[in-house]
C-alpha cells in the first residue's frame, strides 16, 4: 500500500508538466496576457526546479525520504490552490514557481522511497516509477483540457485535490523508509560538472530543451481553432507516444545501435520535425500530426540521454542526475518565454526554426564531446529512469 501511495502521487506530480498546456491561450485571453507572459508559467516552474535540484540532496539527507516527500506534496497543494485562486498572470507565474519547488523535492525522492519499501526489488520499482511517469505525462494534458473547458482555474484546483489525497495517503501508509547513510552538500552536483562527459550531456540537453519546450509550450498558440479539450487530446496522443517509446522502443534501439548513435539519429529527426512544423505552422492538420509523431522521438531521446547521464561520470547517480538536471532545466526555463516572444515579434514559424536550431546545436555539442563519452556502453546497463528524475 505504501508503494501504491507513492506511485499515485508520482502520477499526479508528472501531470504538472503538461497540465497547463491546453489552457494557455484561455489564460491569455481571460487575463489579457501576451503569449510570452503566459509562457512564464513554464519559465518560473522550470527555473525554480533547476535551482532546487542543487538542494534536493541536502534536504532529503536531513529530513529523510518521507519528510521530503511530504514537504514537496504540501508545497504543491498550497501553490496549485493559490494558482487557481489567482487574479493576474503575474500571480500565477509566481505560484507556479512555488509549485516547481515542491515538485523538485518530490520527484527527486519518490523513486528512492519506492525502492526502499517495495518487495519486488529495484527493477520492479523502476518499472512502476516509469509507468507512473508515462501515465502522468499522457493524462496531464487530457485532464487539463477537460477541466479547462469548464474554467481555466479547474486544472489548478484539480491538482490541489488530487495532491491533498496523495499527501494523506503517503503520510498514513509510507513507513519503514531507512534514514540516509550520509549527508550531501550543495557543492556535490557543482563538482560533478567538472567531468567533461557530464557537462557535455547537460549542455546538449539544455539546447535540446529548446525544441522540447517549443513543442510543449508554444504549440497551443498555432492551433487557435482547437478548444482546450481539443488541445488536451492532441497532447494526450503526444504523451502516449512519448511514454510508449520511452519505455519499450528506446531500450531495443539502444541495444541494437548503441546509445550515442541512436541519440544522434533522434536529434536529427526532432530537428527535422520542428522545421516541418515551422514551415507548415499555418496548416493545422500538419502541425497536429507532426506534434504527435515527435512524441515518439522525444520519448526515445529522453531515455537514451538519461541512461547516458547515469553512465557519464564516476559519481553517485543521484548526484549526476541533480547536476545534469540543474543545467538542462535552464534551457527549459528560457525556451518557453523565448518562443512566445519570437512568435509575437515575428511570426508563428520562427519559434520552431529556433527550436530546430537549438536541437541541431545540441547534436553538434554531443559530436564534439564524443571522445569524453566513449565509455558510455553500447547497450543499457541501467534501467531507463524518467528524464525528470
Amino acid at each position: 500500500m505504501a508503494v501504491w501511495a507513492v506511485a499515485f502521487a508520482c502520477v499526479i506530480a508528472f501531470m504538472g508538466l503538461g497540465l497547463v498546456d491546453p489552457i494557455l491561450p484561455l489564460i491569455g485571453r481571460q487575463l489579457h496576457a501576451s503569449p510570452s507572459q503566459v509562457e512564464l508559467l513554464f519559465t518560473s516552474y522550470n527555473a525554480v526546479m533547476a535551482v532546487a535540484m542543487l538542494i534536493t540532496g541536502v534536504v532529503s539527507t536531513r529530513l529523510g525520504s518521507k519528510g521530503t516527500l511530504l514537504t514537496g506534496l504540501a508545497i504543491i497543494v498550497i501553490f496549485s490552490f493559490l494558482a487557481g485562486h489567482a487574479g493576474s498572470i503575474g500571480q500565477i507565474v509566481g505560484f507556479r514557481a512555488g509549485w516547481g519547488l515542491g515538485n523538485a523535492f518530490f520527484i527527486a525522492t519518490a523513486l528512492a522511497a519506492i525502492v526502499a519499501v517495495g518487495r519486488g526489488g529495484t527493477a520492479q520499482a523502476v518499472i512502476l516509477y516509469e509507468a507512473a511517469l508515462g501515465l502522468g505525462i499522457s493524462v496531464g494534458p487530457l485532464l487539463g483540457g477537460t477541466l479547462g473547458s469548464i474554467s481555466w482555474r479547474g486544472p489548478f484546483y484539480g491538482v490541489t485535490a488530487l495532491m491533498a489525497i496523495a499527501f494523506i495517503a503517503v503520510a498514513v501508509l509510507l513507513r519503514g523508509v531507512p534514514k540516509p547513510e550520509h549527508r550531501t552538500s550543495v557543492a556535490d552536483p557543482i563538482r560533478a560538472l567538472r567531468h567533461r562527459s557530464l557537462l557535455t550531456m547537460g549542455v546538449m540537453a539544455l539546447l535540446y530543451n529548446f525544441g522540447f519546450f517549443t513543442i510543449l509550450a508554444y504549440t497551443p498558440y498555432v492551433l487557435p481553432h482547437l478548444s482546450a479539450h481539443g488541445l488536451g487530446f492532441v497532447f494526450f496522443g503526444w504523451g502516449v507516444l512519448l511514454a510508449v517509446a520511452s519505455v519499450f522502443v528506446a531500450p531495443r534501439l539502444q541495444s541494437r545501435f548503441g546509445t550515442l548513435t541512436t541519440t544522434y539519429a533522434m536529434l536529427v529527426l526532432i530537428a527535422l520535425d520542428l522545421a516541418t512544423i515551422g514551415v507548415f505552422a499555418n496548416d493545422q492538420s500538419v502541425v497536429i500530426v507532426a506534434v504527435i509523431i515527435c512524441g515518439a522521438f522525444l520519448g526515445i531521446n529522453n531515455t537514451l540521454v538519461t541512461t547516458g547521464v547515469m553512465n557519464a561520470a564516476p559519481v553517485e547517480r543521484p548526484t549526476a542526475s541533480a547536476a545534469y538536471s540543474f543545467v538542462r532545466f535552464i534551457g527549459s526555463a528560457i525556451a518557453p518565454w523565448l518562443a512566445g516572444k519570437l512568435g509575437t515579434l515575428f511570426s508563428p514559424h520562427v519559434p520552431y526554426y529556433v527550436g530546430a536550431l537549438g536541437v541541431s546545436l545540441g547534436l553538434v555539442v554531443l559530436i564534439l564531446g564524443r571522445n569524453s563519452l566513449r565509455h558510455i556502453y553500447c547497450r543499457a546497463d541501467v534501467s531507463p529512469v524518467a528524464l525528470v528524475y
